[in-house]
């Protein structure tokens, strides 16, 4: 390590593990669905670029933050003992540094927006970082996070438009549902270790299988929420079809899962396609439609 704590020259392979890059794919899909869904179609450049660094930021704040934050649970834990800060490949003070940095990026891109999302942005920022500590408190940690995806949608309508429609409310929730449930899969990946450093989790609480049953309750509120939002924005055949096949996507996923409840690495990698089809169906609604347009009260 350098004296400023930071990775030697050639690290960018250990930067992107610790980063997880690949799980970028995650909540990116969602937030590029509402950007064009804001925007009422394609954004100017310069909203793309600031709300894209503004994203990836976010992320990576809240990521650094909890690798610094658990870098002594990840040491007792045979599944991350292996990661940039427990190996000791990596120093704290690198980690910590780069989510301030992040943070720094972030609020200059909410302020270069419009200035509704730059007095929002410590907010966001707080949300991100506060996830890292519920699971040593509470239970409803995996809500927490669902919290965090649920910033999405209002974050996206108030960078692009400076203001929060009412309607926008509907795709709040269901994100905070969506990503409810994908934490409880996380967390069922996770049962034994959680229980062994002591964590909270809904799957430590419950059990898994009463945890599994929650989550194709969850991903029915948030597919609903969904139709909600489209009908309140006034979007045509091509999304409500993308809702259906995600509808038909976590059926059959969610009854493996609750066949199953531990083998979790199939749910989790469908959270990926899923958000991939939702964006799909957006980008069809608004460049290529087919079915009729409903009277519009969002898009205008």
């Amino acid at each position: 390590m350098s004296a400023a704590g930071a990775p030697p020259p050639g690290a960018v392979r250990e930067v992107g593990r610790f980063l997880e890059i690949q799980n970028l794919g995650l909540n990116l899909p969602f937030a590029l669905a509402f950007l064009l869904l804001a925007a009422n179609g394609l954004p100017t450049w310069r909203t793309l670029l600031l709300v894209v660094i503004a994203f990836v930021a976010a992320r990576n704040t809240g990521h650094s933050f909890n690798r610094w934050a658990d870098r002594a649970l990840d040491a007792r834990n045979p599944r991350t003992r292996d990661r940039l800060l427990p190996s000791g490949r990596g120093s704290a003070s690198f980690a910590l540094g780069f989510a301030a940095a992040n943070a720094a990026v972030l609020i200059v891109a909410a302020w270069l927006l419009n200035p509704l999302a730059g007095v929002l942005a410590p907010v966001a920022i707080a949300i991100l970082v506060g996830y890292s500590y519920t699971k040593r408190v509470t239970t409803f940690t995996t809500a927490f996070l669902g919290l965090v995806e649920a910033i999405t949608p209002a974050a996206v309508y108030i960078a692009v438009r400076g203001e929060l429609p009412p309607f926008v409310l509907y795709a709040v929730g269901a994100l905070l549902a969506w990503g409810t449930a994908f934490e409880t899969v996380h967390s069922l990946g996770d049962l034994e270790s959680d229980r062994a450093l002591g964590l909270y989790s809904v799957p430590v609480r419950l059990g898994p299988e009463r945890s599994a049953r929650l989550v194709p309750a969850l991903h029915a509120l948030a597919l609903g929420l969904l139709v909600l939002f489209g009908l309140a924005v006034g979007l045509p055949f091509e999304y409500f079809g993308a809702l259906v096949a995600m509808a038909a996507i976590a059926a059959v996923t969610d009854a493996a899962l609750l066949r199953h409840p531990t083998a979790t690495r199939v749910p989790f990698r469908r959270h990926f396609a899923l958000g991939a089809v939702y964006l799909a169906g957006v980008a069809l609604a608004l460049f290529l439609p087919l079915g009729p347009v409903w009277a519009v009260h969002g898009l205008g």
